[in-house]
C-alpha cells in the first residue's frame, strides 16, 4: 500500500534519512523500531508531507505522494497519530474526537464514528465532557488514537504510542492495537518497545542512523539479534 524507494530527507542542510527503502503491505501492521535519532519520526514526517523528500520516491497505492500537502492526506484516507498525543487541551474529549472527522467527506458519519470510538475506548465515554488537558497520560493517548480513527483511515500511522506510559496502560494499548488488525486497515507503528512492537507486527523494520538495517517478517525475528543491531553491538 505504501512504498518508499531510496528516500532521503532531513532538516535544511542536515540530511537524516539515507536511501531508505521500505514498504507497508495492505491490511498488515508494519512496525518501524530503532533508538532515538534513528530517523523514525523524520521518515513519518516525510510520508505526511511535513518534510520535503530530496531524493527517492514515496508512493501510496502505486501513486506518487510527492507534492501532496499534509492537509490533503485525509482525502487519501491517511491519518497519523503523532508522538506526544497533541490533543486540544482546552476542548473536551468529544470535541477532540469530532475534530478527527473534520474533513467534509467524513462529517456525515460523526455520530456513528463517535459510538465506535466509545465502544473501543469506554473510558472516553465516561470522560466525554472533560477537558482533554485534564486527562491522564494513558487517557490522552486513547483520545489521540480514537481521534485518528474518526476518519476511518485506510492507512493509520502511529508514532511512539507507549512513550511515557505506565506498564499497565501499555498492555491495554497493545491489546487495542491487536484488535485494530482487521485485515482491512493498514497500520504503520513506530515504537521503541521492541518486544511489544514485534509481538503485534506482521513485518519489522529496524532503523539505525537514518538507514534500514533489518527487514524481516515478525515471526522470523530473533529478538537477541535484533537487540544487538538496535544497540549497534
Amino acid at each position: 500500500m505504501l512504498e518508499l524507494k531510496q528516500v532521503r530527507a532531513g532538516y535544511g542542510a542536515i540530511n537524516v534519512l539515507w536511501d531508505v527503502s521500505l514498504g507497508a503491505a495492505a491490511g498488515k501492521l508494519t512496525t518501524i523500531i530503532g533508538p532515538n535519532g534513528a530517523g523514525k519520526t523524520t521518515l513519518l514526517r516525510a510520508v505526511m508531507g511535513l518534510l520535503p523528500v530530496t531524493h527517492g520516491d514515496i508512493a501510496l497505492n502505486g501513486k506518487p505522494l510527492a507534492g501532496t500537502p499534509t492537509w490533503g492526506m485525509a482525502a487519501l484516507s491517511v491519518a497519523m497519530i503523532p508522538e506526544g498525543r497533541m490533543t486540544f487541551r482546552d476542548m473536551n474529549v468529544e470535541e477532540n474526537l469530532i475534530m478527527g472527522a473534520f474533513p467534509k467527506a467524513h462529517r456525515g458519519h460523526v455520530a456513528a464514528r463517535l459510538e465506535e470510538a466509545y465502544a473501543m475506548f469506554p473510558r472516553l465515554r465516561e470522560r466525554r465532557r472533560q477537558l482533554a488537558g485534564s486527562l491522564s497520560g494513558g487517557e490522552a493517548q486513547m483520545l489521540a488514537m480514537a481521534r485518528g480513527l474518526m476518519s476511518d483511515p485506510k492507512l493509520l500511522i502511529i508514532d511512539e504510542p507507549s512513550l511515557g506510559l505506565a506498564p499497565l496502560v501499555v498492555n491495554e494499548l497493545f491489546e487495542i492495537l491487536a484488535r485494530l488488525k482487521d485485515g482491512v486497515r493498514t497500520i504503520i507503528l513506530v515504537e521503541q518497545n521492541t518486544q511489544r512492537a514485534v509481538g503485534v507486527a506482521d513485518h519489522v523494520y529496524l532503523m539505525q542512523s537514518g538507514k534500514v538495517v533489518l527487514s524481516q517478517a515478525a515471526e522470523e525475528v530473533d529478538l537477541e539479534h535484533l537487540h544487538a543491531l538496535y544497540f549497534a553491538h
